[in-house]
């Protein structure tokens, strides 16, 4: 069954607006960095290349997501926007890490910094990346967009930083301070970026969802009249935001009339609960004798007597 996401629009409209201005703040950066020789300024030049990728692929990603499931893709491209944050979050540490070595070498080797410059164009970020920070938290329903979030949310208290760190080379001239904000700003790429790889991974592995966990879910469906027993219990995210569950459900031996009760009664405490759309679940009667269920096999019949195998 498809699902269509109304916050699509939204979300595709946000990271437009959010890759517009980061280009241009990339060019903006880059150009003072080299003016100010900051490697504060460069490193945020550096990272918001990054944000221009990660962004650029979560646009994509939304519009990929959103695509019909088809025969050969049948629950349809929810994980699009997963893989996209997945790659956002490996490209950040990726920075992150170099950022780290570059401000080693700053530190061994220090350059004079135009503190002047660091701090207007710092302003100049924190305006803007607050401004995107704001209009993709609105959109951030899924981890794809969330990720994109993080990144701007990041840059805006990381540039906030750098305002900070300016103000303080203009003090006291001491120009260590420029690589020693890289570092900090190096360490909070890593720690975002460690979440999402966390989540998405997660996700990729078709691990139970945050808060879903089986044993709660058997508790909670053991209780509706009629079942005796629930087992062979998955619970994975097809998306962000898109769960699926499959179950085995021992109930008597009952028509099949009364089991449709049971079974509606099930799906509807599984989408109310737990946000379950997409479910599979098979019952199995509890009084029966036979292993695999309260039927005659393929290739045996009964007769008066006992029963005998078809030849």
């Amino acid at each position: 069954m498809a699902h269509t996401h109304s916050h699509a629009p939204l979300s595709a409209r946000a990271l437009r607006y959010s890759l517009v201005a980061t280009f241009a703040y990339v060019l903006i950066t880059l150009f003072a960095g080299i003016r100010a020789h900051s490697l504060a300024l460069l490193s945020e030049a550096g990272h918001n290349v990054t944000d221009l990728l990660s962004l650029l692929l979560s646009w994509v990603a939304v519009f990929i997501q959103t695509r019909p499931p088809s025969a050969t893709k049948t629950f349809g491209y929810h994980r699009a926007g997963v893989l996209a944050a997945f790659v956002n979050a490996l490209t950040l540490v990726a920075i992150g890490f170099y950022i780290f070595y570059e401000a080693f070498l700053r530190m061994r080797h220090p350059v004079a910094v135009h503190a002047g410059i660091m701090i207007w164009v710092a302003v100049v970020g924190v305006i803007m990346n607050g401004t995107i920070s704001w209009i993709l938290y609105r959109a951030a329903h899924d981890v794809n967009i969330r990720s994109a979030f993080i990144h701007q949310f990041g840059d805006t208290l990381s540039t906030a930083a750098v305002i900070v760190g300016g103000w303080i080379i203009l003090w006291t001239g001491k120009t260590w301070v420029d690589p020693a904000l890289s570092i900090g700003i190096a360490a909070l790429i890593l720690w975002s970026s460690f979440g999402i790889i966390r989540e998405t991974l997660n996700i990729l592995l078709e691990g139970a969802p945050q808060g879903l966990s089986p044993e709660r879910i058997t508790a909670t469906l053991t209780g509706v009249e009629g079942v005796r027993d629930i087992h062979d219990v998955h619970v994975w995210s097809i998306g962000s935001d898109t769960h699926a569950l499959s179950c085995h459900v021992r109930i008597d031996d009952i028509t099949l009339s009364e089991s449709e009760i049971i079974l509606r009664q099930v799906k509807e405490i599984l989408t109310a609960k737990f946000h379950i759309m997409h479910t599979t679940i098979q019952f199995e009667n509890g009084d029966c004798e036979i292993a695999h269920g309260c039927v005659i096999p393929i290739g045996i019949k009964r007769t008066s007597g006992p029963i005998k195998a078809r030849r």
